[in-house]
């Protein structure tokens, strides 16, 4: 199963049980799922079907969904807002005198919002439950295509997140040849400051001078944090070929990954191997990022 990006859009049209209607379903990055609905409002409550409908579909995202739906035949009827209409027509005739205005035509007033309402006979309980049906059925094709739309986008991600873990590896490559000669460097530069050292009473003994060079290798060794970002690479690439939503275990994993760049960082006293930590700490905000749209 290749990977889910959050964001997709679909729609979908259909007509049964005397309706016509349009979905339209987006759906952006969210920590987890966050299903809304914009229903008419004979269908109240009918988002409570919905949101259970899409949460068996998905996993994670801000789901918005749109429902614009129509009665066919004569069932539906206009009613006009009378007393609305004429605060409109007063408002008009004050203004009608005035250099530069148009003056309002009835066609203007009743087309704006709240005016003229589009009313139907009230449906029987059998008669909303058929609908409610159809609607539902419509809906699952729509989150179906969303799933595609997502998928082709994941899918696209994938092969960006593979080159940077790929870039990744190679920075903790270069950091572990960098880090052989930079330790041979460290013990040369001390033996040559302590050979520097004028007034001393006696030498420094030998075995003092190995527990320095001891102590100073624990400190800059960097061995263990580099196994560990591999180790985090080979991770990430298993979540990667996953079928299951991986966004939340890949942005854990950033944090692993930052842990280990930072500590690489604090201990560099070297240039080449602190160019390598910045780039690495860079790669890995650019690798952050991607997956931030990650189901």
């Amino acid at each position: 199963m290749p990977l889910n990006s959050m964001t997709g859009f679909a729609r979908g049209a259909g007509a049964d049980v005397g309706f016509r209607w349009n979905w339209e379903v987006k759906s952006v990055n969210n920590k987890g799922l966050e299903v809304r609905a914009k229903l008419p409002s004979f269908l109240d409550g009918f988002d409570l079907a919905i949101k259970k409908a899409v949460s068996g579909m998905l996993a994670r995202g801000s789901v918005y969904i749109s429902l614009n739906i129509e009665r066919d035949g004569d069932d539906a009827s206009f009613v006009v807002n009378e007393d609305r209409l004429q605060a409109l027509i007063d408002v008009a005739a004050r203004f009608s005198d005035v250099p530069g205005v148009e003056k309002a035509s009835i066609d203007g007033l009743l087309a704006i919002k709240g005016v003229v309402d589009l009313t139907s006979r009230d449906m029987t309980d059998d008669e909303r439950s058929a609908l409610e049906a159809v609607l539902l059925k419509d809906l699952k094709t729509v989150v179906t295509d969303l799933k595609a739309a997502r998928a082709d986008e994941g899918a696209r991600m994938g092969t960006i997140l593979e080159t940077q873990l790929a870039d990744i590896a190679q920075l903790a490559t270069d950091a572990r040849a960098v880090s052989g000669d930079r330790l041979e460097s460290m013990h040369a530069r001390f033996r040559q400051q302590l050979a520097k050292l004028e007034n001393i009473d006696k030498p420094v003994a030998e075995d003092r001078i190995a527990q320095e060079l001891a102590t100073m290798t624990v400190k800059a060794d960097i061995q263990e944090e580099l196994d560990r970002l591999d180790s985090h690479v080979v991770e990430a690439k298993l979540l990667l070929a996953s079928d299951q939503p991986v966004g939340r275990k890949l942005d854990f994993l950033c944090q692993e990954f930052n842990r280990e760049a930072n500590t690489l960082c604090s201990k560099s006293s070297d240039t080449a191997l602190t160019k390598i930590g910045l780039e690495l700490k860079a790669l890995i905000d650019q690798f952050r990022e991607q997956i931030q749209n990650i189901e």
